[in-house]
Order: structure tokens, then sequence, then C-alpha cells
């Protein structure tokens, strides 16, 4: 039995907190055998992270947390001046961040980098780095996952690649997410401008290409597959964009067809979320969608409640003390309040993406 097939088993159960190596591999299991998808937020700061965890708690949900380039950057602090440094350390600091923090909330977490096109492959390398050494001193690694997203470059170059970094991460337990196919729009600096509409062929992952893939890297180690289905990053207007997530069922299929592994062998990933209607996201998961990336409207729904509170006690971001009544504005304006709507608006806007995956309620992690 290769390491990507699903069990037949009685559900898993695992220990609440950050989900490495078989149990990852577990975990992605039961979402594909059970039908429902978690959300992959990208965070940026101690309070997206919090936020996250909050909201799978509250929703007895297991969830995975993802760091973009710019996001790891950014949390170790826009005043470092070594760029490729800072996005090493802010991704290591948010993982230990997300380590000490995640078993407390009774939850499971999948902990995740986003996209690293050629240029940030240093990145992943080093993150490497960090989890080789992470292993050796507490025998696990820093991050369930990594992403390396070469889907603009030829399909061999790609899977090439792929191969050479999973053979580094497969023996510390840390899964690898391929693209294949382009997803439309730009994420931190990384991705492709929506030029030619709904018509653009590159949008729509080939199934043979599928299975070129998974036949290449499955017997390196775990992998899950980014197939595009016209999915785009970012929120467009209605029409813009045609999904068509009948090209993961005859990814599904063709691998199939082709190994002999059961009905859905792949572990899927559907990137650009965002914006998407729920027929559209429902059918995706039945064809083996594990995880959903959902990154503008997270973004959104904490910038738009962060708005509302400014907007409503205005006098207290202008003034100390308010002109019209001579007293201290001090709790209004104190970061623990405003950032604690922010927060507040993420874990709402979460509430809705976990029953729409159909996840609520449906964590592995055993009760304390």
């Amino acid at each position: 039995m290769t390491n990507q097939e699903r069990p037949l088993s009685a559900r898993a159960s695992l220990s609440p907190g950050v989900v490495t190596g078989a149990d990852y591999r577990r975990l992605v299991a039961t979402c594909c055998s059970e039908g429902y998808a978690l959300p992959a937020v990208n965070v940026v700061g101690t309070d997206s992270i919090n936020a996250v965890l909050e909201a799978a708690a509250r929703n007895r949900s297991d969830v995975i947390i993802q760091l973009s380039n710019g996001g790891a950057r950014f949390y170790a602090g826009e005043g470092m001046k070594d760029q490729n440094r800072a996005r090493i350390l802010g991704a290591v600091a948010a993982a230990r961040h997300v380590h000490t923090l995640a078993a407390e909330y009774g939850i499971c977490v999948i902990l995740h980098t986003d996209h690293a096109d050629r240029k940030l492959l240093p990145w992943v390398s080093g993150l490497i780095d960090e989890s080789e050494i992470a292993v050796r001193e507490t025998g696990r690694p820093l991050f369930s996952s990594h992403m390396i997203d070469l889907s603009a470059e030829p399909l061999e170059e790609n899977i090439a690649e792929c191969a050479r970094f999973l053979r580094r991460m497969a023996p510390l337990g840390i899964g690898l997410e391929i693209e294949l196919g382009v997803t439309g729009g730009e994420e931190d600096g990384i991705g492709h401008d929506l030029d030619d509409g709904a018509d653009n062929a590159h949008l729509y992952t080939q199934p043979a290409d599928v299975l070129r893939a998974y036949n290449e890297l499955s017997p390196l180690g775990f992998v899950t597959i980014a197939a595009s289905f016209g999915n785009v990053h970012g929120v467009y207007a209605p029409g813009n964009v045609k999904l068509r997530p009948e090209i993961l069922l005859h990814s599904q299929q063709a691998v199939s067809e082709a190994t002999g592994q059961g009905e859905r062998p792949l572990a899927l990933v559907f990137h650009g979320g965002s914006g998407s209607e729920q027929r559209q996201i429902a059918e995706a998961v039945s064809y083996g969608v594990f995880k959903m990336n959902i990154d503008t409207d997270i973004q959104f729904a904490f910038a738009e409640s962060v708005g509302g509170y400014v907007l409503e006690h205005s006098e207290a971001f202008r003034h100390q003390i308010s002109p019209s009544t001579g007293k201290p504005l001090k709790k209004i304006y104190d970061p623990r309040k405003w950032l604690r709507v922010g927060e507040c608006g993420i874990v709402a806007r979460l509430d809705k993406t976990f029953a729409d995956l159909g996840a609520t309620g449906r964590t592995l992690a055993v009760s304390a």
C-alpha cells in the first residue's frame, strides 16, 4: 500500500496540535474519504494566527494555517533589511508560535507554506534546513507541508524540481503540494494576470499531466495537487471567471484507472476559493478537494471589521482626549480593542467557511 492510498479503517483519532508525517497524511485521507475539506488561511502575525485557532476550536474543526513568502517576511518585521533571511526567520517564528499554542485549542493544525516559484526555492530550502534541525532536537519538523509552484514552467522541469525537494522533505515527515496548470490572479508577487478572461486555456489542468506528476512523485513521498480548473486568486466580477470542477473528477478518473488505487486516489487543493459559489465549492469537495484557500475573503473580513470600528469611533483615532467631552479615549484606541475587532471578523467569516466545506464538528483531535 502506497502512502497515497486512502485507509478504509475506522475514523482516526489524533493528538491536538500541529500534525506532521503519518498524522498529517491520516488527516488528509480522512477529509478525502469522508467528503469534507479544510479552510487554508494565510496569516501575517499573531493576531491572524490566534483568530484562526479560535475559529477552529469554536467550530470543532481542524484547520490549515499557511504563510506566503510576503506573510513570513512581514511576520519577521518590515525593519529586517535582509528580506530573504526575513522570509525564513518569519516563517520559523510563526511555526513555533503555532506549535506552542495549537494543542491548547484542542484541534489539529496543518502548517503549510504557500506558493513558491523558482526565485523563492531558496526560501523553501532554508525552511527544510530548519526542519532538519527541529527533527534532530524534537523528532518533528516545523511544517506539515510546503508548496512549490513551478506551474509556469515546462511540466518536465516542474516535476523534476519538485522531486528534488521531495527527496529531502519526505524523510522529515513533510509533504509537498505541487501546482499543475496556472491559477490566475496574483498573490504576494506570485501568479499570472487574467488577461484572457474565462477562456484562458492555461487556467485548466490536463488530467494527463496530473497522472504523470502523480506517477513520478508519489513513490518519493506524500503529494497533494493543486490542479487548476479556472480558479483565480482574489475576487473578480461575476462572469469573468468560469470554474470547471469536473476537471478534478477527470483527473481522479485518469489516476484511478491507471493505478487501480480506488475511486479518489488524489488529495486535491482548491486555490483561489474566495468569492466562489457554494455549489461549486461542494462539487469540488465531492471530487476529492481537502483544502481550500480563502486568503482574500479573510483579509477583507479583518479590514471590514476594523474599518467599521474606526469609522464608529473616528474621534478616538484623531485625538487622545475627546474635544467634545474632555475625557481620555485610550480605552477606544488601545490596539487590543480594534485588533480584537478584526480577529472577531476573521472568526465570523471562518464560521461560514467551515460550514461551506462540511468541516464543522469533524475534528480528529482527541478531546482532553
